[in-house]
């Protein structure tokens, strides 16, 4: 899987919006970006997919 082309489309359009999480997660190893991916799955709403991807940067 590519990560970075086969991602969730809610995470994807929430890391198009924030152009530092896209950076960061751009820049993580294949493991780590497959982490975050794993955590989309739990997320049940734009405003938590937003906090997850703001997480990305903190």
């Amino acid at each position: 899987m590519d990560p970075l082309r086969d991602l969730p489309m809610g995470f994807g359009m929430a890391l198009v919006q924030n152009q530092s999480a896209m950076e960061a997660f751009s820049s993580m190893t294949p493991e780590q970006q497959q982490a975050i991916i794993s955590q989309t799955h739990r997320v049940h709403s734009k405003e938590e997919m937003q906090t997850l991807v703001e997480s990305i940067v903190r």
